[in-house]
């Protein structure tokens, strides 16, 4: 049985750090500001992963991204998932390298599947995520690819499954609809989703409150939830939404602070 995971997002454009609505970027600082803003051991207690993804719309910056994997490894102590433009074995070798645990994969998933798949063999699944950006058009949920500019025509539920069935080990899907709203998960569209494929989901897009997270692990039946809402969690923010969810009865291991 999968255990269910709280997850944050850092959305990252040539060195700084974003807020994203709608896939609309907005800068809000950079390294230096997150760490004055974020307490970086309460972090590592608060959740049980990290993504970090650059969200670039011109030319992808690898040196920036891994320098960036390679100081928040620095600091912090959980699993980090990083991605955003990975199209060659070269840029998945320098992720890992910086110390990702984890390889995010998008547009290479329509453009280049025998990519991922070599992905898969040299990594092995559970090193793999596929991320899959939708959002509804004439009714029908569509999947968008690089940074969500382009429309595949492919419906949700079957690019996932067609995701899956190249060997990644999890699927983090995010509605464009929704992202940075703080209106709450496409509940609906998740259930839908994690009862069709046989890979952990990961929910992303809409988060707002702790509430939303809970309604994402109960309702919508995904196995994680993430938020990259930098503003609604700083602080102690994420320490708060782990505690809430735990006293719902959700399963989330808890650590303590200790000294060496």
């Amino acid at each position: 049985m999968v255990k269910p995971r709280l997850i944050f997002t850092l959305l990252i454009e040539s060195g700084s750090f974003m807020l994203s609505r709608n896939f609309s970027l907005q800068r809000v600082g950079d390294l230096g500001w997150l760490k004055e803003c974020y307490d970086f051991d309460s972090i590592a207690l608060s959740i049980d992963e990290l993504i970090v993804l650059d969200v670039t719309r011109s030319c992808k910056d690898i040196d920036t991204l891994t320098r960036c994997v390679s100081e928040l490894a620095k600091e912090c102590f959980m699993p980090i998932a990083a991605g955003g433009g990975v199209n060659s074995m070269e840029i998945a070798y320098r992720i890992l390298g910086a110390g990702a645990d984890k390889l995010v994969v998008n547009t290479a998933l329509e453009r280049n599947p025998d990519f991922v798949r070599e992905l898969v063999r040299v990594f092995g699944g559970q090193s793999i995520v596929a991320s899959i950006d939708y959002r509804e058009v004439n009714g029908v949920n569509q999947v968008f690819i690089d940074n969500g500019a382009q429309a595949t025509g492919k419906s949700l539920v079957g690019f996932a499954a067609y995701a899956a069935s190249l060997g990644v080990g999890e699927i983090y899907v995010t509605s464009m609809q929704r992202d940075g709203t703080g209106q709450g998960y496409d509940i609906g569209t998740l259930k839908s989703l994690s009862r069709s494929v046989s890979v952990p989901v990961i929910a992303s897009g809409g988060v707002g409150k702790p509430q939303h997270l809970l309604d994402g692990l109960r309702e919508a039946g995904v196995q994680a939830v993430s938020t990259a809402n930098l503003f609604n969690f700083i602080a102690n923010g994420l320490a708060h939404a782990r505690q809430a969810l735990i006293q719902n009865g959700v399963p989330l291991p808890t650590w303590t602070r200790f000294a060496l």
